[in-house]
Parts: structure tokens; C-alpha cells; sequence
């Protein structure tokens, strides 16, 4: 089956030295992605509520949508993007990426 989604999922776990505001800030400024950088058809984002206690420090989830791999490689290039790199990489303490196409 093929499927036209790629899904670009990033999960971040914080500095103990990060406070709240922060957080909310990083936050803000990746939901507004979706309307500065072309490409990025949905966004979904959340804090983990698992009760099996295997995330790894990892207490968010955010999750893109792409419809195409030329879009997700423009995202990752795209200036406002390396911006909100470089604001959100002195607030963490791990992130983890995967990207994968969606299949029912």
C-alpha cells in the first residue's frame, strides 16, 4: 500500500533548568511552523500521559505531516526552521526523531 503522508515525529525531553514559560515558548514557536514553512500539511503536538513509564525523559510529542520527502528535506533547510533549532537546543536534555511513511 502507498501512502502520500510522510509523518516527521520529534519527541523532546527538557533540561531541569528549563522553566514552564520556556517550554510553552518552544511550544508556541514549532505550532507556528505551519504557517511560516511551506510543506508542512498538519501539525499535532502533546505532552506524554503513557502510564507505562517507557519514555525515556522524552515528555513531549510533536508530530508533522508532509506530503512528500522534497517537502520535509525543504522544512528541514528552511530558515525559520533552523531558527526554532536554535532556540529550542539549549532548552533540552534529548530529542529523537523518526520519520515514516503512513500506512493503514
Amino acid at each position: 500500500m502507498t501512502s502520500t503522508k510522510l509523518r516527521h515525529v520529534v519527541l523532546f525531553g527538557f533540561k531541569p533548568s528549563a522553566s514552564e514559560a520556556q517550554v510553552d515558548e518552544l511550544v508556541t514557536r514549532f505550532r507556528a511552523l505551519r504557517g511560516l514553512v511551506p510543506g508542512i500539511d498538519a501539525f499535532e503536538c502533546g505532552t506524554n500521559s503513557s502510564p507505562e513509564g517507557l519514555g525515556q525523559g522524552h515528555s513531549h510529542c510533536f508530530t508533522l505531516t508532509f506530503a512528500s520527502d522534497a517537502a520535509r528535506d525543504g522544512y528541514l533547510v528552511h530558515p525559520d526552521h533552523q531558527a526554532f533549532v536554535k532556540f529550542a537546543g539549549p532548552l533540552l536534555e534529548k530529542s529523537l526523531v523518526v520519520d515514516y511513511w503512513a500506512q493503514a
